[in-house]
């Protein structure tokens, strides 16, 4: 009996061992606890950053200014006689086509005028053809001696005097019916009519500064701008190769208004500034550049073909000298200094210090040093940033 009961025991004692060990391992379990047998602290996670790949490609060169709209034609109308306006058969803002009637200015003054004056003109006609019969007849009677060499004298006067009279009276005429013509105001050509300033009932006169109206050709338009003088060089070789294109944007840069080509740069540099005057003109069809507008303007000069590009912003300033931030294969950054060819804001041309394929940081550089990690929160390629006129 002693053994079997020692044998009760031992049981026992084996059973509540084995309860004493799994209840730690049931309380874990019921926590929700990751087992870690290694005991070691999960790893910190990267700083977030924005990561773009440099790529090669044909790049165009835009040079930037900032430019002033006018219009492609303008003319003051006014009135070139002086008299009553009597009528303005257009209306404020209206498109007209050359030779519409703009402007009435009484003509019955100068009516008269050119009747007065095609009368005189009758009149001395009729005159002439009295002295030319009287000349050939006195020119008879004086080779016979009956009438006085003098008189014939006379009568040879009175017919050159009135043959003159008569290239008097046609300038006359014809000083009458411009003035007569000046009397109906016409567009000079194709534009859009400005806001009046004379009303019809008015006295208006030759010599006052105010007009009765404004006229402007919208469509072609022109935009003038200035460059440095140290792009006269480009612009020459990109108008040799014909007419370089020009694109005009909003003074926000967010919409492009239209695109055009240069028309030409002025004759002289301005050495007060060392800027040279150029002028465009675009086609205008919807209006959207208007006299008086101030536009930024970009002109292509040429392309850069396959070089190797980021974005601008990737390209930092140090105190030596330009750098990137270039993320390495295990996702840490290395600060890397480049030369950089060109920069127009949007894509940066590398000249040296980074290869095609490496990846470089273009958001988040303050919070970088070397040897540090990171991890990407967005994918920006140099191959496709937002460009002006492309």
């Amino acid at each position: 009996m002693k053994p079997r009961g020692h044998a009760a025991f031992g049981g026992a004692l084996a059973a509540a061992l084995l309860l004493l060990v799994a209840q730690p391992v049931a309380t874990a379990a019921q926590s929700g606890a990751p087992p870690n047998a290694s005991g070691a602290a999960p790893s910190t996670p990267g700083v977030p950053v924005s990561i773009a790949t440099a790529t090669r490609k044909d790049v165009p060169i835009w040079i930037p200014a900032l430019g002033s709209v006018q219009a492609f034609y303008a003319v003051q109308l006014r009135s070139r006689v002086d008299g009553t306006l009597t009528d303005v058969p257009v209306t404020e803002g209206q498109d007209v086509k050359k030779g519409d009637l703009l402007a009435v200015i009484d003509p019955r003054p100068y009516q008269a005028a050119l009747d007065a004056a095609q009368a005189k003109k009758t009149q001395d006609e009729a005159q002439l053809a009295t002295a030319t019969a009287d000349l050939v007849r006195y020119t008879a009677l004086a080779k016979e001696e009956i009438a006085s060499r003098q008189k014939l004298e006379t009568v040879q006067a009175l017919a050159k005097q009135l043959r003159a009279a008569i290239v008097g009276d046609e300038a006359q005429i014809e000083a009458a019916q411009l003035n007569l013509s000046y009397c109906y105001i016409t567009a000079p050509f194709d534009g859009r009519v400005g806001l009046r300033t004379v009303d019809p009932g008015n006295l208006v006169r030759t010599a006052e500064g105010t007009p009765i109206m404004t006229l402007a050709q919208l469509r072609p338009i022109s935009v003038t701008f200035a460059v440095p003088q140290d792009h006269l060089p480009a612009i020459h070789e990109a108008m040799a190769r014909g007419k370089p294109r020009v694109v005009a944007r909003s003074s926000d840069e967010k919409a492009e208004l239209d695109q055009g080509t240069l028309l030409t740069v002025d004759n002289a540099i301005d050495p007060a500034t060392g800027t040279i005057r150029s002028k465009a003109t675009f086609p205008n069809p919807q209006n959207r550049l208007w006299p008086g507008q101030f536009v930024n303007i970009r002109l292509l000069v040429g392309t850069d073909v396959n070089v190797l590009t980021v974005p601008s912003v990737a390209v930092q300033h140090g105190p030596n000298g330009l750098y990137v931030y270039v993320v390495k294969p295990d996702d840490t950054v290395a600060r890397q200094p480049v030369e950089m060819t060109r920069d127009d804001g949007q894509v940066a041309v590398i000249a040296s210090g980074l290869q095609e394929g490496q990846r470089v940081v273009t958001d988040g550089q303050s919070r970088l040093q070397a040897g540090v990690r990171v991890s990407q929160t967005a994918d920006k390629t140099a191959a496709n940033p937002a460009k002006p006129g492309t």
